[in-house]
């Protein structure tokens, strides 16, 4: 029995800086993506979170997952920054992970800085 197109979720595995951003997406390792991302060690992967959704536990569990190889998270909360849910933000803190919001544009910006720096950091960036 055929079975048609099969989709998976987005997924690059490995780090990678982000070269450019907007238009809904963001373009990175020679490739674009349409929507937000999730940047975490075991790879990068397509978010279904979008600008004005609520930040929940639930949408941030790779990055929980992965705490153990995450010292840091770039919250990239769209055009503007919006504060982290206390107790999203609770959670970042007892699995170890530091995390600051900011829009996307910083949060890319810092992304590739730290990156480059090669530190612990991960990233979850809301297309604008």
């Amino acid at each position: 029995m055929a079975q048609g197109i099969v989709i998976r979720d987005a997924h690059f595995p490995g780090s990678s800086q982000i070269d450019a951003y907007g238009d809904g997406g963001f373009r990175f390792a020679d490739m674009s993506h349409r929507g937000s991302l999730l940047m975490v060690p075991s790879g990068i992967y397509g978010w279904s979170v979008e600008e004005g959704d609520p930040l929940t536990i639930e949408s941030f569990q790779r990055v929980l997952d992965e705490a153990g190889d995450i010292e840091f998270l770039l919250l990239g909360t769209g055009k503007q920054m919006r504060p982290i849910p206390a107790d999203l933000k609770a959670a970042f803190r007892q699995a170890g992970i530091s995390s600051d919001p900011m829009n996307t544009g910083a949060a890319v910006r810092t992304y590739n800085v730290m990156l480059a720096e090669q530190r612990a950091v991960a990233a979850a960036l809301i297309a604008v």
